[in-house]
């Protein structure tokens, strides 16, 4: 969970660096936070699987990041991804590898340390609403998107210890899988007149409407076909770092 902890120090430190470089007179914030704007968005999360992802991995990090296009009347269009990453791996491609006590011997005749992972990737299109209840930028974010999802198996062998996962050998074993996939989004965000307090939290859905990427895998022996339904749910926070279009075209964050 090491590119987590990465991550989330990476937020706090621009969240710093933005409040400590960009002052504002008392007089100017209260037209800053309307009329149509610029977000970016930065954001960590926890996914819970389903489907037939639950199958293949358990619950896992993410963090990504979006932008987006808000008009005055606070509907937004824009793009936005997210990486995943998991250590819990429930299919095992490595067992045509194994020794019949579970190890797996490497080049030097010693047992491997190898170690699967779970890699993903989202990237899609967003349109939405914020939906306010007095004349404020803050309620409820409702938003939904399309895209391309896709995950595979990662063979972590950090001593190179196994000539089987080098080259493209190891894509016989990663069951790449890929597809398209849907997004949805629910919750609170605030854009608020003072830079600290622009943020989001909610729940995130995905449905990737997947299959394999690859010709052979060697552990099947065999394509492996079919379709797939690859279900996330999950909790995701992000700050967000506004910048709005003044009157006069001028850009103000």
């Amino acid at each position: 969970m090491k590119q987590l902890y990465f991550f989330a120090i990476a937020i706090v430190l621009a969240f710093s660096a933005t409040a400590q470089k960009f002052q504002e007179h008392p007089e100017e914030q209260e037209a800053r936070n309307k009329g149509n704007a610029l977000l970016l968005h930065l954001g960590l999360g926890i996914q819970l699987p389903g489907g037939d992802l639950a199958d293949r991995f358990g619950y896992c990090g993410s963090y990504g990041g979006g932008f987006e296009f808000m008009t005055a009347n606070n509907y937004f269009i824009g793009f936005e991804g997210h990486a995943m990453f998991g250590k819990e791996v429930r299919e095992d491609p490595l067992s045509i590898l194994r020794t019949p006590e579970g190890h797996i011997i490497g080049n030097n005749r010693a047992i491997s340390g190898v170690a699967l992972r779970e890699r993903g990737l989202y990237l899609g299109g967003v349109i939405g609403k914020l939906f306010t209840f007095d004349d404020q930028r803050r309620g409820i974010r409702a938003l939904m998107g399309a895209g391309w999802l896709q995950h595979r198996i990662y063979a972590q062998d950090d001593d190179k210890t196994l000539t089987q996962l080098t080259g493209d050998y190891s894509k016989g074993y990663d069951r790449f899988t890929g597809g398209f996939a849907l997004n949805q989004f629910i919750g609170w965000q605030k854009l608020g007149k003072l830079k600290r307090s622009n943020f989001m939290i909610g729940l995130e859905f995905t449905q990737g409407f997947t299959q394999s990427r690859r010709d052979w895998d060697f552990s099947e022996m065999r394509k492996l076909d079919g379709k797939r339904l690859d279900l996330t749910f999950g909790i995701k926070a992000a700050w967000t770092l506004p910048f709005y279009v003044g009157s006069s075209e001028e850009l103000y964050y």
